[in-house]
């Protein structure tokens, strides 16, 4: 397997190369006003070590497949195009007023619980730049009034006037008849054809999803316009400067579903926080292939700290309706929480509980944080880190970076100053805090789920995961830590394992078991039918991408929900069709089954009734994954090796500086066991061993932080 997986971060761009039986990994500072700079310096640095060209490679690879943040960014920082809708007449009001609820979306729980005082978020479109055409369908995609032609016209000048550069184009039911919606981007290319204005994108609602719901299906297509530019310009500047190096294959792009497609399949908005899914997409390939079981993943970079859940078996949550930013979505996402903590997130004093805030602004790669020496100003993790003795000034990233102390000390005199202490207990205090939060947000994240810290292994990754993991977990309540393979780079190589997907689905309303009447559905043909129509949809995504029928696999899920609940779960079946009443009855069970696991037993309730709301469809071809050994602590353990060097290290549970052993490559060595405090840096990054825990390393240069109990617990 050749291929190579990038995941551009908000402070690093992460490279993994597969080349043959060789992993390797390397980073560096990513490069926002050109994002293939910051590749081509990570790709060469995987060049160096592998001994080849950079042509040579690129000619070699199958694929090359990038996961990014930038559209998750531009949301953020509201960097994109005047966006304008056409929507049908009577629904103007969709988007501004949001569902009344719709303004504690994407806040904090305290925030959110009190919707009175919720303000709402800057419109992407604002009121002036929405426009009304006459049209109407009904529910099922019948016209009750045709589309008033002229009228059209008359809005697209209007909006062309007002200066958009992105249209959405939203009319209801258009999922059921997307008839008008085809026809009035018939009538925008007639009156102002790209010779004319250039390419102005029309996004078409039922294109980017195949669900109803007005709100959610206007506000999908809103931010997949706004991002479609960045997106565009972005990626097409990727993929010139693959073809310059002689790639010469489609640039592949990893989705938030856990898939990846071509570039000329993907819509802005299924990019969003597809870095961290394809860690989480990689975390399931290892409780699977590894043997560990019901993890919680924490992605830790330089932005952002990202949590997903895998359960027993190596099942991954899905959000199918999730908040981005401020706004409510309909699209299938797996699961994952983003707290604004990394090792670039700001430090700053907080004088209402005379305290330190951090994040969530970040440092990110320019200037970056103080420490850098790069012009960075503001106190940040990574230079409380510093202060303490974690890092190694001359051996961070391998060297790539040499880091500044003196910096450090400068940023933290304002902090110093407003609580009168000293620099280390600054720094202390940073680190505290941002361990905290992160912890709060593992605990709160398994909370929801039903679950207890405790039943779960933490996987810690990213370029601060193993250097924050013992703090993290013991403010959690978590006694088992696995950094794992390729940990500082481990989303990008989760991306490296994705196979090529398209999901299709759409909005139904099937009584699998009516209470009413007391039957079980029977109209087999109808739901078969649906099931085909999506299959196709999903084979013609894929054969047009060049793959054969016979690679193309798909599997059938099925969102179902009791009558008296508005909870919903998904199943996937079995059987892709349905003949029999015992079919039916086989995917109840199965409902029934993974309700209770996830809700409790006590509120499955079968006999209120059974609705099937989704079929969904998810049409795949499986490119191979990277493989994980058996990552279990080794039963034989080995004495650590002799120390690199000591350094004066900081540590809450103990009193003034501590002597603490520093340890290079040979400690990833399977089976070395060291009791913290010690550090381990083999380059890559940086093993933090707190007091109180043990490091043991196991297969792979996967290594375990096991909480050592005392003995009167």
């Amino acid at each position: 397997m050749r291929r190579i997986a990038v995941d551009i971060g908000g402070t690093f761009t992460d490279c993994f190369v597969s080349w043959d039986s060789r992993f390797v990994q390397t980073k560096a500072l990513t490069s926002h006003h050109n994002l293939a700079l910051g590749f081509n310096d990570a790709l060469d640095q995987s060049c160096e070590i592998l001994n080849v060209d950079r042509r040579e490679l690129l000619q070699a690879v199958d694929s090359v497949r990038y996961a990014t943040t930038l559209g998750t960014n531009a949301l953020i920082e509201r960097r994109g195009p005047k966006v304008g809708l056409l929507i049908t007449s009577g629904f103007d009001s969709t988007i501004p007023i949001s569902r009344g609820r719709g303004y504690g979306d994407g806040l904090p729980d305290e925030k959110a619980r009190d919707l009175s005082r919720a303000r709402r978020p800057d419109p992407i479109v604002p009121i002036a730049r929405i426009r009304t055409v006459k049209q109407r369908m009904n529910y099922r995609g019948e016209v009750l009034m045709d589309l008033d032609e002229q009228d059209v016209r008359n809005k697209l000048k209007e909006l062309v006037d007002a200066g958009v550069q992105a249209i959405v184009v939203n009319m209801i039911n258009s999922v059921e008849n997307p008839e008008h919606e085809l026809r009035i981007q018939e009538i925008f290319e007639e009156e102002f054809p790209s010779s004319m204005l250039g390419a102005i994108p029309m996004v078409l609602s039922h294109q980017v999803v195949g669900r109803k719901g007005e709100y959610v299906r206007t506000s999908s297509a809103i931010i997949d316009a706004f991002l479609h530019s960045a997106m565009y310009f972005a990626m097409n500047a990727l993929e010139q400067n693959l073809r310059e190096n002689g790639y010469d294959r489609p640039m592949l792009l990893v989705h938030n579903s856990g898939g990846m497609a071509q570039l000329n399949s993907t819509d802005a908005l299924k990019t969003l926080h597809s870095g961290p899914v394809a860690g989480i997409h990689a975390a399931g390939q290892l409780a699977l292939q590894g043997d560990v079981q019901n993890i919680v993943c924490g992605d830790m970079g330089g932005t952002s700290f990202d949590i997903g859940l895998i359960t027993e078996g190596g099942t991954k949550h899905y959000d199918f309706s999730p908040v981005v930013d401020r706004w409510r979505v309909t699209l299938p996402m797996v699961h994952l929480v983003t707290l604004g903590a990394g090792g670039g997130s700001i430090a700053s004093y907080d004088p209402i509980f005379d305290t330190v805030r951090i994040g969530p602004e970040s440092a990110g790669s320019d200037p970056g944080p103080a420490c850098y020496d790069r012009g960075g100003m503001n106190p940040t993790v990574s230079d409380a880190d510093l202060i303490l003795g974690y890092l190694d000034p001359e051996n961070y990233a391998k060297g790539a970076i040499p880091l500044n102390k003196r910096r450090s000390y400068q940023a933290l005199e304002d902090i110093c100053d407003e609580m009168d202490i000293d620099e280390v207990d600054a720094a202390l205090l940073i680190k505290s805090m941002a361990d905290s939060e992160m912890a709060a947000g593992l605990v709160r994240e398994l909370n929801g789920g039903g679950y207890q810290a405790c039943d779960f292994v933490f996987l810690a990754y990213g370029g601060n995961g193993p250097l924050h993991c013992c703090g993290i977990a013991d403010k959690a309540g978590i006694r088992r830590i696995l950094a794992p393979p390729y940990s500082s780079v481990f989303s990008a190589c989760g991306g490296a394992g994705l196979d090529q997907m398209h999901i299709h689905e759409k909005n139904v309303s099937l009584g699998f078991y009516n209470k009413h009447t007391r039957s079980l559905y029977n109209q087999y043909d109808a739901f078969n039918a649906l099931v085909a129509d999506l299959e196709e949809k999903g084979r013609q995504d894929l054969l047009r991408q060049g793959f054969k029928d016979e690679d193309i696999q798909y599997v059938l899920e099925l969102d179902m929900r009791y009558g008296i609940q508005k909870m919903e779960i998904s199943i996937a079946l079995d059987n892709r069709r349905l003949s029999k009443p015992g079919e039916v009855l086989a995917a109840i069970e199965q409902m029934n089954d993974d309700f209770g696991k996830r809700y409790g037993k006590e509120i499955v309730s079968p006999e209120s009734g059974v609705w099937v709301t989704t079929i969904r469809v998810v049409s795949r071809v499986d490119l191979g994954t990277v493989t994980f050994d058996d990552l279990a602590p080794p039963a034989q353990r080995i004495a650590p090796p002799t120390p690199v060097a000591h350094r004066e290290c900081h540590f809450q549970a103990a009193d003034g500086a501590v002597a603490t052993p520093i340890y290079g490559i040979e400690a990833l060595q399977p089976g070395v066991q060291i009791d913290g405090p010690a550090i381990v840096n083999p380059g890559e990054t940086t093993y933090l061993v707190e007091p109180g825990w043990t490091y043991v390393a196991a297969a792979q240069g996967a290594v375990w932080f096991l909480r050592n109990t005392p003995s009167d617990e």
